[in-house]
């Protein structure tokens, strides 16, 4: 049988483990607020309505894409390339090429920088792994211009970091959203973990400022992860409504759920 990711890739590894995938959860909820293409995400409502369901879905899909099958990857992909398809008409306006290739370099850029910050350095042939699943994947999708190696995705991607991001009245609402929806506490988790593991232009541009403690207790945490006070920590860092989404993510990819269809 062949898959969409060869089953030894590192990146069934990064996207096998709960640890991983709520931090570059936490990342990506920070670049979400930023993108100059925010307004996309508020068109239906969706977003400010269920902002974590909404990044939630986002996460499902990739894993999902991840860990199957090649036909049933490329049936995922084309599901939302149909989705979004549908938003476009009902807008009457097409979403921009760079748009989507910013969502695939964010994922790229935590899938590295959060399994860097949490496990290990990464190889050079495991970083060019990465970012040829998301060159793939974008091929998949029709978008232009998606870069296939990793020193020309590091150019583009600091392209996007110096182009694309703005902060707007979208961020300011999507991070009160956030608030309302996490509650003070979950709020300032997530705050940290952003913290630790955006890069230095999404810190400056959302005032995050330097300095988290992350790095201090997750060599305390590390040795509880695979116990029962592991499975607690990481579940209260969402909501009750999210737990089971949140422990589902280490369960193996032999038990990743098709997810909800829906994007926007």
């Amino acid at each position: 049988m062949e898959y969409f990711v060869k089953l030894d890739s590192v990146v069934r590894r990064i996207w096998s483990k709960a640890d991983t995938v709520l931090f570059i959860f936490a990342g990506s909820a920070a670049e979400f607020a930023l993108n100059k293409a925010v307004d996309w995400l508020y068109f239906t409502g969706k977003l400010p309505a269920d902002p974590l369901g909404r990044l939630f879905s986002t996460v499902e899909y990739a894993r999902r894409i991840v860990f199957a099958e090649r036909a049933a990857a490329e049936h995922a992909i084309d599901t939302i390339v149909g989705i979004h398809a549908a938003v476009e008409q009902k807008r009457g306006m097409r979403i921009p090429d760079w748009a989507y290739r910013d969502v695939l370099f964010m994922l790229t850029s935590y899938s590295i920088s959060v399994f860097e910050a949490l496990e290990r350095p990464l190889t050079a042939a495991e970083k060019e792994e990465i970012v040829d699943v998301f060159f793939r994947m974008g091929q998949r999708m029709g978008i232009p211009e998606v870069p296939g190696t990793y020193a020309e995705w590091q150019q583009a991607r600091q392209a996007h970091l110096d182009n694309d991001l703005v902060v707007s009245d979208y961020t300011a609402d999507l991070y009160r959203q956030y608030r309302r929806h996490l509650g003070a506490f979950r709020y300032e988790l997530v705050l940290q973990a952003q913290r630790f593991v955006t890069p230095p232009r999404v810190r400056e541009l959302l005032q995050l400022g330097r300095w988290s403690w992350m790095p201090l207790v997750l060599p305390l945490y590390r040795p509880t992860q695979h116990l029962a006070l592991g499975r607690w920590a990481r579940t209260s860092l969402m909501p009750a409504k999210y737990r089971a989404q949140i422990l589902a993510l280490d369960r193996g990819p032999e038990l990743v759920r098709p997810p909800m269809l829906q994007t926007h």
